[in-house]
């Protein structure tokens, strides 16, 4: 059986222990009836306390032979498995109060929180979280890590393409009349393996050893008003790589390892409101800074590389009432990257040989103004209309596109007038243009002469929205949305052409009777787009792409069995997307799809012991299948070496029994 305990856990077991489960033979629970306590004053008496809240403790199985499923199921574990949940609250008359919150943990996905304080003083919290995302087990490679070196071996190292995070914070938070502060720090870990790849010379797909710190810390200060508030705040962070740049014992540096770096911001927020106006503004100045290593390459003429990003960001939003029928926005936002990194002359190579020239890299700087104005108007009784223009405008440096121009209007109707009725409606157009587009010399002298990349081509949308929610009654609630968006590239001979998504989404819920409570869902959405391609002159290919999703799922909730002791319920979800690639030369030849689908049940029974005591079992069962022509066997294409085949189809159980406890 495997357990993760940590300092959390053993806490809330201690505080448990220490308080919930011990008598209490205190001052304040004498019995004092019969006592005549007119002549008597007392200086100790201690105050009343309350707890409330519970714990759960619960222990099962699993039945897992990809641990894929770990991701649906919480833990990977195969075999005997545990964990432990909480939600305790403390409380005295005083105003002080502490708080355990935990989600099974033992899991790799679980997180705990402890918060101490005292009402409107001052708050401490403690936090606690895991996260394990998986890709595949059981990979294969011949190569092996160690320090930095990958060595080949006849013996196969077997790993998994998976990913932990692990984290943990505190905080502090000080407030007084019109005064308050916080300051909290976080550590993040972050270890596995993802996948990558290296040419040497052909090319190898690798497990990328991951081993990185991320750390956190905040902290500001704030004054409020009887009408205004304001803060000055900090954020920093610094990110630390214990993974060094990767080598071959035949090739040095064949991978570059991600560098360290840190980044900090300063910001100053506040708002204020007058009457029916409220105003409010933040403006931010920071820096990105990255000083590492390079690797040294013949025409290299830099040791290392001093890049930093300098940072300013400013936004200011004013909404007003003018009266009872009409209010009015509107909305400024400033970001501007200013990089200031180092710069040097650079050997120009073509193919394997030297050209002659030279080249300078360019620090890529971009500033963003976006600007946004807004009406909504109540008609009459039960109808509102809002409408609004909003305009962003991007200038890049060095690029094929030094300027865009994005303008978009849209409206808004909702209306209340019908009984049992709620119904919202939204329209949206826009289009983006800009200065000339070329092919620019610095970034992009290969590129096709009439590509068009689609963030910085001209577009045009057009995008609908429809949601309804019905209640006929008190006993059923339905609601309905449905959206449609066309985005269009006139002005693109090479690159995306147009691309198509619209979908819908049904939920409805019963509450049939007092015991017994029921929900279905449906969503799907389409999702087509059109790209051309050229390689030269003339010669053009077409390919077209039909992404499709659907989700379904229903549920039941069967309480009162058993003189109101026993709860049944189930839950089921079905989930399948598609993925079809056609592209088209002479004549329509399929690339590779990809096609997944998803069944997840869960069947459960509460039993209460007593007004304290539940008992809970629950089964839970996952299909799944996957399948990505991305995704081959080992050497099944010449010149490629991979990890394998990784796509997946398991069937996988999970059998749980938890016994919770209520405190009063």
């Amino acid at each position: 059986m495997s357990f993760k305990i940590n300092l959390i856990t053993v806490s809330i077991l201690v505080a448990v222990s220490g308080h919930s489960f011990a008598a209490n033979f205190g001052v304040s629970n004498a019995n004092t009836s019969h006592v005549k306590t007119s002549n008597y004053e007392c200086n100790r008496c201690g105050e009343n306390t309350d707890y409330s809240g519970k714990i759960d403790v619960a222990f099962g199985y699993n039945d897992i032979d990809d641990m894929h499923a770990g991701n649906a199921l919480g833990t990977s574990e195969d075999g005997a498995i545990g964990s432990l949940s909480s939600d305790i609250l403390f409380l005295n008359k005083s105003g002080y109060q502490a708080q355990i919150t935990a989600h099974q943990l033992g899991f790799d996905n679980s997180f705990a929180s402890l918060q101490i304080g005292d009402s409107g003083l001052y708050e401490v919290v403690l936090d606690y979280a895991a996260i394990k995302t998986i890709k595949a087990d059981d990979v294969n490679s011949q190569l092996w890590h160690n320090d930095g070196m990958l060595t080949p071996s006849t013996d196969v190292n077997t790993f998994n393409l998976a990913l932990e995070r692990e984290k943990l914070g505190i905080g502090v938070v000080f407030s007084q009349d019109a005064y308050n502060s916080f300051v909290s720090y976080s550590q993040e870990e972050k270890t596995g393996h993802s996948s990558s790849s290296i040419v040497t010379p052909s090319p190898i797909n690798i497990g990328l050893p991951v081993n990185a710190t991320t750390y956190q810390w905040d902290a500001g200060i704030g004054l409020n008003g009887d009408n205004w508030m304001s803060e000055l705040s900090y954020s920093g962070s610094i990110y630390n790589n214990k993974i060094s740049d990767l080598s071959l014992p035949y090739l040095n540096d064949v991978y570059a390892a991600s560098p360290d770096s840190q980044a900090h911001q300063i910001s100053l927020s506040g708002n204020y409101r007058f009457d029916q106006t409220v105003m409010s503004g933040r403006v931010a100045t920071g820096r990105m800074i990255q000083d590492e290593n390079l690797i040294q390459m013949s025409g290299n003429p830099l040791q290392s590389w001093d890049g930093q990003v300098n940072t300013t960001d400013g936004r200011f939003a004013v909404t007003s009432m003018m009266n009872n029928r009409l209010r009015l926005g509107g909305n400024i936002d400033y970001n501007k990257r200013d990089n200031q990194s180092s710069t040097a002359e650079f050997a120009q190579y073509n193919f394997n040989s030297l050209t002659g020239a030279f080249r300078q890299n360019t620090p890529l700087d971009y500033e963003r103004k976006n600007y946004g104005i807004n009406a909504s108007y109540r008609i009459a009784s039960g109808y509102r209309l809002q409408a609004g223009y909003d305009s962003k405008e991007i200038t890049r440096n060095y690029s094929e596109r030094e300027t865009t121009q994005n303008d978009t209007l849209w409206t808004k109707l909702n209306i209340r007038k019908f009984e049992m009725f709620n119904i919202n409606v939204k329209s949206e157009y826009a289009s983006r243009d800009g200065s000339k587009y070329e092919s620019d010399i610095l970034t992009a002298s290969e590129d096709n002469a009439v590509l068009r990349k689609y963030y910085l081509a001209d577009r045009t949308r057009n995008a609908y929205e429809l949601k309804l929610t019905h209640t006929p009654n008190d006993w059923i609630n339905v609601d309905i949305t449905s959206r449609y968006a066309k985005d269009e590239y006139k002005d693109t001979d090479v690159g995306l052409l147009d691309s198509e998504d619209y979908g819908y989404d049904v939920n409805v819920s019963f509450h049939i009777n007092q015991y017994i409570d029921t929900y279905g869902f449906i969503g799907q959405q389409w999702i087509n787009s059109s790209q051309a391609g050229s390689q030269v002159g003339n010669s053009y290919w077409y390919s077209d792409i039909e992404d499709e999703f659907i989700n379904i799922g229903a549920g039941l909730n069967y309480s009162g069995l058993m003189q109101d002791k026993l709860i049944i319920g189930m839950d089921y979800l079905f989930a399948n997307s598609t993925s079809n690639t056609n592209v088209i030369v002479d004549d329509s030849q399929p690339y590779g799809d990809y096609y997944s689908y998803n069944h997840s049940a869960s069947v459960y029974a509460d039993y209460a012991l007593n007004s304290q005591m539940a008992l809970k079992l629950s089964y839970r069962y996952e299909r799944y299948y996957d399948t990505d022509a991305a995704s081959t066997g080992i050497v099944s294409i010449p010149g490629l070496i991979t990890l394998q085949d990784i796509n997946h189809d398991y069937n996988a159980h999970q059998v749980m029994l938890s016994f919770s406890y209520k405190l009063h």
